[in-house]
C-alpha cells in the first residue's frame, strides 16, 4: 500500500514538472520570436538592407508587383480607349456621308487615309464638302469637284472621278492652308471664301461639330 502511494505521488510530480517545462519552453519560444522580429525590423530601418527574415521583403515585392499590375491595367485601359476613339473616325466619316446620301460614301476610308497622310484632322474634307456642295449633290456637271475650289469665271476645275478629286483636294488643303497656319474655319474662310460675311466659317464649324459628336 505504501509502495503504491509512493508511485502515484511520483507520477503526479513528474506530470506537474512536465507541464511546467512545456509551458516554459513555449514561453521561451515566444520571447525569442519577439526578439528576433524586433532585431529584424531594426536592422531594416537603420541599415536599409534586406531584413533578416523574408516577410517584409516578400510583402514589398508583392506590393510592388500589385502596383505594377494595377498601373499596367490602367495603361492598357487608357490605350484601349484611345485606340477605340481613334478607330471611330473612319466610321464617323462613313455614317455622316450615309446620312446625307453622298456619292462619297464608297470613299470614306480614302478620306480618312488622305487626312492621315497629309496630317490634318479627318473632318475637314467632309465638312467643307458639306458647306460647298451638300456633299457633292450640287456640283458642276461631270466635274467631281465637291469643294468649289478652282471654280471661277475663267473656268471649272474638273476631275475624272471622285478618287482623283479627293487626292488633289487633300494635297491642296495642306499646301495652301494648313502649311501656312490657316487651320480654323475662320482663318481658312479669309482665303477660301473672302467675300463671306462669316456664314461660311459658321457653317463649316457646325458641320465639324456634328461629325465629331456623332449626333446625326
Amino acid at each position: 500500500m505504501i509502495s503504491w502511494i509512493y508511485v502515484n505521488e511520483t507520477q503526479k510530480t513528474i506530470a506537474i514538472a512536465g507541464r511546467i517545462i512545456f509551458s516554459g519552453t513555449i514561453l521561451m519560444l515566444g520571447v525569442v520570436t519577439l526578439i528576433v522580429g524586433a532585431l529584424s525590423f531594426k536592422y531594416n530601418g537603420e541599415t536599409g538592407s534586406y531584413p533578416l527574415f523574408g516577410k517584409v521583403e516578400v510583402d514589398s515585392v508583392v506590393l510592388a508587383a500589385s502596383n505594377g499590375v494595377e498601373e499596367g491595367l490602367t495603361g492598357v485601359s487608357e490605350a484601349s480607349s484611345r485606340v477605340e476613339s481613334e478607330d471611330a473616325r473612319p466610321l464617323l466619316i462613313r455614317k455622316y456621308l450615309e446620312k446625307y446620301n453622298s456619292p462619297l460614301v464608297p470613299y470614306s476610308d480614302l478620306i480618312f487615309e488622305l487626312s492621315e497622310t497629309y496630317g490634318f484632322p479627318y473632318y475637314w474634307i467632309v465638312a467643307i464638302g458639306q458647306q460647298e456642295s451638300n456633299l457633292c449633290k450640287k456640283i458642276p456637271e461631270n466635274s467631281f469637284n465637291c469643294w468649289g475650289y478652282g471654280i471661277h469665271s475663267k473656268g471649272t476645275l474638273r476631275f475624272e472621278n471622285y478618287e482623283t478629286a479627293l487626292k488633289s483636294y487633300a494635297e491642296y488643303l495642306k499646301r495652301v492652308y494648313f502649311d501656312k497656319g490657316l487651320d480654323t474655319p475662320e482663318l481658312i474662310m479669309k482665303k477660301y471664301c473672302p467675300s463671306s460675311n462669316g456664314s461660311w466659317a459658321f457653317g463649316v464649324r457646325q458641320f465639324i461639330n456634328d461629325i465629331e459628336s456623332g449626333d446625326f
